[in-house]
């Protein structure tokens, strides 16, 4: 029996002696290694948070103290130290273990945070709260992997450092820069010396003397502190935080658990806000994930533990957008790409390469992001800004205020849109097309296939007085789909006896319309199916279109709230177009983690569904005889 299967709760390794935490953290680098090689996820950032991990929960008592970790998608290990080792199989899979803290799973969980750079904000309030109430408990928030490039988290630190009696405990988990480690035994004195309230205290009382001496003592006082401060900038790179007024301990070995544990105790003792700043690195214990030059095995899919090679995968949909943004900045040298932290992700390594110069990778920074596309496009430039749909909701304010209103020519391409499935709730890229409606001017385009994804982004990146917006899925697109004929820019996909039911496709919903239409076709119900393929604004052509038909359906995988639907039917009502419509589309639910094709059949978004529904409404039409002539709002 190892150790992991012994440890239930973080208690349970309070016991352990030093080889023992050895072998324990030995373990849960071969699970985890043995896990995402099966489940895909975030294997390089967990893998070097092992003992970091271990000594925040033989330091800290969760959850009566609290730890938040930003991003969530480095906590792993928490889950194995928290009673959850035996489901740790059913990692990311449904009915299983979010690949991100999770409320439903254990009460060490506070929040999901995977959108980064929250935890400090969190932190902040939860420790102003525990101090209010008298309560005496800590506050840890683990921030790292990036999280510290995000605003907010700046934004947080600079409350921090006001709120003296906050017990809140900094760790940041630094994989990615290159600070000397402090090492030997004056280093850990000076920890000891400057998390001690002794040490201030000392230090107040030589400030107050020195400065009564006439004449000479607020000079002594200034070489004295200016002393102090150049030795401890000397041996650790601190000055940034302490600038701000807080307490540094580091930088310490990230793999040294005694190390760790050291410097975890001291801040927890200091009694206010402290920074730990850990040193690790990605992948750490695992050797495929190490000579990873990309990114250590970041969130690799399925691999073959010998070799660390990833399974196959079929050329999907941000393939398709990587290769056609490359064409465009051959024919456009105004072309300029941004990404958030997120190079690999989106697609834009092979724009880099050809066009380093042209690319900005602004870091963990939507809003930023945003606007400084919009700042390129005053100066001449077309920006293209290649981020997860999920993420995108971060800059809302900056695409309506900083560039719609100043009708500045960005293209947004949102990958991962409607339902992406494994990662959960916060990485569904569900909510895009009902916040975009309400942008003045601008454009969204729902490619369906890998065809209309190249056409739609060539003619994206032709709008220079407004914002467009190109919209794709998870995974492999489906083989092309030709339209019959184009309507005033509307794809006629199907057209089958009488004009019955016209269902709208929104994008890669246009195979489950197709499914749908065979279905209905079977049992003698006219089909017509369009694809808008810009499907904001709505276009007159499909408002002249639905008022040809008895039914209309629409089809989407984002939110039904605000959605192409209801704008379908906005226009349509002021268009004073009776056809009835019915709105097919996502729940206003924070949906679980599960595949994509498992998700869209819970809600109903099937084609069985789907077509057992509308050849409901049409018989139901039947029935009633003539339709009247009054306005349908839902």
């Amino acid at each position: 029996m190892g150790y992991l299967e012994s440890v239930t709760a973080p208690e349970d390794l309070r016991d352990l002696t030093g080889p023992q935490l050895e072998e324990l953290a030995a373990e849960i680098r071969d699970l985890l290694v043995a896990t995402c090689a099966t489940t895909g996820g975030h294997l390089g950032p967990n893998l070097g948070v092992v003992e970091l991990t271990l000594a925040i929960h033989r330091t800290f008592d969760s959850p009566h103290d609290r730890v938040v970790f930003d991003t969530g998608h480095q906590t792993y290990v928490h889950k194995l130290l928290t009673g959850r080792a035996p489901r740790f199989s059913s990692l990311r899979q449904e009915g299983g273990l979010s690949g991100y803290p999770s409320q439903d799973e254990s009460a060490h969980d506070i929040v999901e945070n995977s959108h980064a750079s929250t935890a400090l904000s969190y932190a902040d309030g939860l420790a102003k709260a525990y101090a209010l109430q008298g309560e005496d408990r800590h506050v840890v928030a683990v921030i790292g992997d990036g999280a510290l490039t995000g605003g907010m988290a700046w934004e947080a630190l600079n409350n921090i450092a006001i709120s003296p009696r906050s017990r809140l405990v900094i760790v940041v988990n630094d994989n990615g820069r290159s600070y000397t480690p402090t090492i030997g035994g004056l280093a850990t004195a000076l920890t000891t010396l400057r998390t001690s309230p002794r040490y201030e205290n000392v230090l107040d009382l030589v400030k107050r003397r020195l400065n009564a001496v006439p004449g000479v003592g607020p000079a002594a006082y200034d070489a004295l502190h200016a002393i102090k401060k150049g030795v401890k900038d000397a041996i650790a790179p601190q000055g940034l935080f302490e600038d701000l007024g807080l307490k540094y301990v580091g930088p310490v070995d990230g793999h040294d658990l005694d190390a760790l544990e050291h410097a975890l105790a001291q801040a927890k003792g200091f009694g206010g806000p402290v920074i730990v700043h850990a040193l690790t690195r990605k992948g750490h214990g695992y050797d495929a994930a190490e000579r990873h030059e990309a990114d250590q095995f970041h969130a690799p899919g399925p691999f073959d533990v010998g070799t660390g090679v990833e399974k196959p995968k079929a050329r999907g949909w941000t393939d398709v957008f990587s290769e056609e943004i490359v064409t465009l900045g051959e024919q456009r040298p105004d072309l300029v790409a941004l990404t958030a932290a997120m190079l690999h992700p989106v697609g834009l390594q092979a724009f880099a390469e050809r066009f380093p110069d042209r690319v900005f990778d602004v870091g963990i920074a939507e809003q930023h992001a945003a606007t400084s596309a919009a700042g390129l496009a005053l100066a001449g430039m077309h920006p293209v800004f290649a981020v997860y749909a999920t993420f995108l909701n971060r800059a809302f304010d900056q695409v309506l205020m900083d560039v719609a209103l100043h009708r500045c020519g960005v293209t947004f391409v949102l990958d991962r849109s409607g339902v992406t499935g494994d990662d959960g709730a916060s990485h569904n890229g569900m909510w895009d097309m009902s916040l975009l409606q309400l942008v003045p001017g601008l454009r969204l385009a729902a490619p369906r296939d890998g065809a209309r994804l190249a056409e739609l982004l060539a003619e994206a990146v032709t709008v220079e007085d407004a914002p467009t917006v190109v919209r794709y899925p998870k995974g492999p697109p489906p083989e092309d789909i030709p339209a019959l004929e184009q309507v005033d820019g509307v794809d006629v996909l199907h057209r089958d006896g009488d004009e019955d039911v016209l269902v709208v496709a929104v994008g890669a919903m246009a195979t489950t319309a197709l499914e749908v239409a065979q279905r209905l076709g079977a049992h003698g119900i006219g089909v017509t199916v369009v694809d808008p393929r810009w499907v904001v604004p709505v276009n007159p052509a499909l408002v002249e279109l639905s008022g040809r038909h008895r039914l209309v359906v629409s089809i989407e995988d984002g939110g039904r709230v605000g959605g192409c639907g209801v704008a379908l039917l906005t226009a349509l009502n002021e268009a004073r177009v009776t056809t009835p419509v019915r709105i097919h589309a996502l729940p206003q639910e924070f949906l679980h983690h599960a595949k994509r094709a498992a998700i869209l059949e819970q809600v109903g978004l099937d084609p069985q569904t789907l077509a057992r529904q509308c050849l409901e409404e049409i018989t139901a039409l039947a029935d009633r005889g003539p339709l009247l002539d009054v306005d349908h709002t839902g």
